[in-house]
C-alpha cells in the first residue's frame, strides 16, 4: 500500500502540471504514454515493437494521435481511415511474406490494440482540448467511481459482478460506485462553471462511471487471457499504463461524443 501511494504521488505530480498546462507538452506526454501502452499491448501476445509489426503499429498509432488541432488535413491528403486501411494492407501482406508466422489472427490483435490504445490516447488530448474542467471531470469521477466500487464493495459487497473475469467485485461495490460519481459529479457542478445543466452533468457522470467499469473488466479479462498479472511494471504498485487508463481509454471517447451530441 506504500508503495502504490508513493507511486500514485509521482505519477500525480508528473501528470497534472503537465495537464493543467496542456498545449505541446501534454501531447508529447501522451504520445509517450500511448507508446508503452502499446508496447504493453504488444508484449502481453509476445510480440515486439522492434518487429515489422511493431513498426507498422507504431507507425499508424503515432498518426492516429495527432490532435485536430493540428489540422492534419492541410498536410497530408490522407484521412485517418485511410492510413488504417493501408496498415491493413501492409499487415496482410506481412503475413504472406512469413508463410503466415504472422498470421490472421495477429493481424486482428494488432489492429484492434493500435486501434483501442491510438484513439483512447487521442481522445484524452481532445478532451484536454475542450478545456481542463472536463478533463478533471472524466479524472474525478473515474477516480471515485474505483475508490467507491472498492470499499463500498469490500464492507457490503456480496454478489460477484464478474467472477469469471475478476472475482473481487461485486454488484454492490458497482452500484456503490456510480452513487459516489454521481454525488462528486453534483459537487462539480456547483464548484465549476459548466455550461451544461445539472441533468446532462449527472447523465455524463452515470454514463461515464459504468463504462469506466466496463473498461476495467475488459482489461482484466484481457490480461486474464493471455496469464499475465500486470500489464506492465512501470508504476510500480500498480502495474503498466494499460492498467491505469484502462477506465480511461473507455470513457474519454464516449464523454467527447455526448459532449458534441449535447452541446
Amino acid at each position: 500500500m506504500k508503495q502504490r501511494i508513493i507511486t500514485a504521488i509521482v505519477a500525480g505530480a508528473i501528470f497534472l502540471p503537465i495537464a493543467i498546462y496542456g498545449g505541446l507538452p501534454f501531447v508529447i506526454l501522451v504520445y509517450l504514454m500511448a507508446t508503452v501502452g502499446l508496447f504493453e499491448a504488444f508484449r502481453m501476445k509476445k510480440m515486439r515493437l522492434t518487429s515489422v509489426p511493431g513498426i507498422i503499429g507504431l507507425l499508424l498509432l503515432w498518426f492516429l494521435l495527432i490532435p485536430s488541432s493540428f489540422h492534419l488535413d492541410e498536410y497530408i491528403k490522407l484521412s485517418k481511415l485511410e492510413l488504417v486501411l493501408i496498415a491493413v494492407l501492409l499487415f496482410l501482406t506481412y503475413t504472406v511474406i512469413t508463410k503466415n508466422k504472422f498470421s490472421f489472427d495477429d493481424v486482428g490483435f494488432s489492429l484492434l490494440s493500435i486501434i483501442y490504445v491510438g484513439l483512447g490516447f487521442y481522445y484524452l488530448i481532445e478532451t484536454r482540448e475542450l478545456g481542463i474542467i472536463y478533463l478533471f471531470f472524466a479524472l474525478f469521477v473515474i477516480w471515485t467511481t474505483d475508490s467507491g466500487a472498492y470499499f463500498i464493495g469490500r464492507s457490503m459487497g456480496k454478489n460477484k459482478l464478474w467472477p469469471e473475469i475478476s472475482p473481487n467485485k461485486t454488484i454492490e461495490g458497482s452500484l456503490g460506485g456510480i452513487v459516489c460519481a454521481v454525488i462528486v459529479a453534483t459537487g462539480f457542478y456547483y464548484l465549476v462553471n459548466f455550461d451544461e445543466p445539472l441533468i446532462v452533468i449527472l447523465f455524463l457522470a452515470v454514463s461515464l462511471s459504468i463504462f469506466g467499469q466496463i473498461g476495467d473488466l475488459v482489461e482484466s479479462g484481457l490480461k486474464r487471457h493471455y496469464d499475465v498479472k500486470d500489464s506492465g511494471s512501470l508504476l510500480p504498485g500498480h502495474g503498466g499504463i494499460l492498467d491505469r487508463f484502462d477506465s480511461l481509454l473507455f470513457i474519454l471517447p464516449i464523454l467527447h461524443f455526448l459532449h458534441r451530441f449535447l452541446a
